[in-house]
């Protein structure tokens, strides 16, 4: 595995992207968790990566970033794997949504959860953005997950959004209990 310094030296002339610091660098750690499956995925296929960490945006900087890298999806020789998990439910959270219609708190967080989904799989970033406002769902990739959303309605192909699989890592049936929810999605183009 080496880094594309093609692409990434494309993406930084933009004017667009900066380094990274050290001390932002050791404190994220999603790059250095997915970095062993991707390598073991691929097995001994040669690849390059181009690691974009995405932070805080506004919903403008989203559509910017998604329209930047549409061209880059657009090109089938290409992966994009967008990285999140979903509702971090509990006080030591500080979000603690509740629908009592949906039965107990981990079919309401469920509910919730899949309400974001399927925002994400109608590929209209305004109609995740709504759900986001609604609900202040704790989704921590909502900004990479909303980037995508817009490198899809740039691009020139028409793409196909499905989730997989859904998990919580506990069902929570009382306040003082607590969850994080996960999921996973494929986009592929049709």
């Amino acid at each position: 595995m080496q880094i594309d310094q093609e692409v990434y030296s494309q993406l930084m002339q933009t004017g667009e992207f900066e380094m990274m610091d050290v001390d932002t660098d050791e404190a994220e750690h999603s790059l250095e968790l997915h970095t062993p499956y991707i390598v073991h995925t691929m097995g001994s296929k040669s690849f390059s990566l181009v690691p974009i960490m995405v932070g805080a945006l506004s919903t403008s900087s989203e559509a910017r970033y998604g329209a930047l890298l549409a061209p880059y999806l657009n090109d089938p020789s290409n992966c994009f794997i967008i990285s999140s998990d979903f509702c971090h439910w509990g006080r030591r959270f500080s979000y603690t949504f509740f629908d009592q219609e949906q039965g107990p708190i981990w079919k309401s967080i469920e509910w919730l959860d899949k309400e974001g989904m399927d925002a994400i799989e109608s590929q209209s970033p305004q109609r995740f953005s709504d759900y986001l406002g609604k609900y202040k769902n704790t989704i921590c990739g909502r900004h990479p997950i909303a980037v995508l959303l817009n490198m899809i309605a740039n691009c020139q192909r028409q793409y196909d959004v499905k989730f997989k699989h859904y998990a919580q890592s506990s069902k929570c049936e009382m306040l003082s209990d607590s969850s994080v929810s996960y999921a996973s999605a494929i986009v592929t183009p049709v």
